[in-house]
């Protein structure tokens, strides 16, 4: 799912995700803009029943419904399932509080109830969980966790019951599905790890939800994608030096990750990029014949104003990069902060105010921010107000933070891009885009979006020297005249 870029491009016009706490504001909101809660479930329920009839054969069927909203989507399906002919059977874990639209359409079912028992499941082809929803507050255990661990084909209501819609993560027990059918606005659980591993195919439905409940959504969250950010764009009259000058600090013994970073930038479309190398300058001429190699004092590169945009961390030692880094900082210089940094500023934070952007694994960032607990996008967040700067928290399910609250996942990483130095050209590729002027937080952005698609235009096998080259094909398809040309 990750990887699939139609699917992916398929939310550009609906990139918001909401929080189930949001989600239960917007359907607080709908009645008050003359959409009735009644008819939204009515929705619900079609939208799942449709998209089971196109994949799926009618077979014995059992829906396993709550006590909630969720529940009274999975009672709506099952009766315009059975309406179609198919042999539908509900087993209801709770009934529905008395008055709610569940409660109504409980009341609509006339079919074949079963008890709630994991005997009936087994025996079931098909398995509907309609338990509970994204915004389940209480662990998944003892007769519901059985009942569908018994199934053995499954397809969700909004998300797998025992599934975090706001984090991600599993409430004591989730199970596997096939498909999940989720209305309105993706959640952030959708995304993040572990739960979009036990999703299966995601359908978004539309159910007449009125997009203006959104304007009401303070601390936004968004899906990483194109129509987030505006790639830089080079005039007509460009030269190199209007592109930008990245410069990259190079240390003395992994020299490759200095080289990947700079292999980034260039590729990202900085006009100039300058390896400073710390010594073993040697190593870096004999490298790519574009790039500069220097061997000049911080002190004297830091006069050229032209140099605005640094790359610090990636390969440099703990020791020479806390230094470097203060340094750069002082003079206000706009840096990306990676790998070695982190160590050097391990169990402080302040040290780090005043980058662009950090980037840190999920290692990095606890050892300066702290163990970021199972709410990582709370984590993250606080970590970019805290620091100003924007936070990339790297892994398969990204997630970018700007010191002003917004939030974006990214799901465009295949699996193959855990490899060691993809981080360094990741880096680098922010920085080539900070040099043309693109903000820091849309820089960011953008760069995990194209750094995921060129891993996934690699393949598996991928190497991280593999993904320079193929980041211009990256960036074309999601070119400001591209983005014209899909909207159009």
């Amino acid at each position: 799912m990750t990887a699939d870029l139609p699917w992916l491009l398929g939310l550009n016009a609906t990139p918001e995700l909401l929080t189930p706490t949001q989600m239960g504001q917007a359907d607080a909101l709908a009645p008050t803009l003359g959409v009735p809660g009644f008819l939204l479930m009515e929705n619900a329920g079609r939208a799942v029943a449709r998209a089971i009839r196109r994949r799926i054969r009618p077979c014995r069927t059992l829906f396993l419904c709550g006590p909630g909203n969720n529940g009274g989507d999975g009672y709506v399906t099952a009766r315009l399932l059975a309406q179609q002919g198919w042999p539908v059977t509900v087993a209801a874990f709770a009934p529905p509080r008395a008055g709610s639209d569940a409660a109504t359409e409980a009341a609509r079912w006339y079919g074949p109830m079963a008890a709630f028992t994991p005997a009936n499941a087994a025996r079931a082809d098909l398995v509907i969980d309609a338990v509970f929803g994204a915004g389940l507050t209480r662990d998944v255990d003892g007769i519901v966790a059985e009942t569908l661990r018994a199934a053995s084909r499954i397809v969700a209501v909004d998300v797998p019951s025992g599934l975090d819609g706001a984090t991600g993560t599993i409430r004591a027990f989730a199970p596997r599905a096939e498909l999940t059918v989720t209305f309105f606005r993706l959640k952030p659980g959708h995304l993040l790890l572990p739960g979009r591993t036990l999703c299966g195919e995601i359908l978004l439905a539309d159910i007449g939800m009125p997009n203006s409940v959104l304007q009401q959504v303070t601390d936004k969250i968004f899906v990483n994608l194109p129509s987030l950010w505006r790639l830089p764009t080079t005039a007509p009259d460009a030269h190199k030096y209007t592109r930008g000058h990245v410069t990259v600090l190079g240390g003395a013994e992994m020299t490759g990750a200095a080289r990947l970073a700079a292999a980034g930038a260039r590729r990202a479309g900085a006009g100039m990029l300058t390896i400073a190398a710390m010594d073993s300058a040697a190593i870096y001429r004999a490298g790519d014949p574009g790039v500069i190699v220097t061997e000049a004092p911080l002190a004297e590169l830091l006069t050229d104003a032209r140099r605005k945009v640094w790359v610090c961390g990636p390969g440099l030692g703990s020791e020479i990069a806390g230094v470097a880094l203060r340094t750069l900082l002082a003079t206000g210089k706009i840096v990306v902060a990676d790998a070695d940094v982190f160590t050097a500023c391990a169990g402080n934070p302040n040290a780090l105010t005043g980058a662009a952007v950090l980037t840190p694994h999920a290692g990095e960032f606890s050892r300066v921010f702290g163990p970021p607990g199972p709410d990582r996008i709370a984590a993250v967040r606080a970590a970019a107000s805290r620091t100003g700067a924007v936070v990339l928290l790297k892994g398969p399910d990204t997630i970018i933070a700007a010191p002003d609250g917004r939030v974006a996942i990214n799901a465009s990483a295949p699996p193959w891009l855990a490899t060691a130095g993809a981080g360094d050209v990741l880096s680098g590729i922010i920085a080539g885009f900070l040099a043309q002027g693109m903000p820091p937080w849309e820089a960011a952005c953008a760069s995990a979006f194209l750094h995921g698609r060129a891993a996934a235009l690699a393949g598996p096998g991928l190497l991280a020297e593999d993904l320079p080259p193929l980041l211009p094909r990256a960036i074309a398809e999601n070119s400001p005249a591209r983005q014209r040309s899909n909207r159009t």
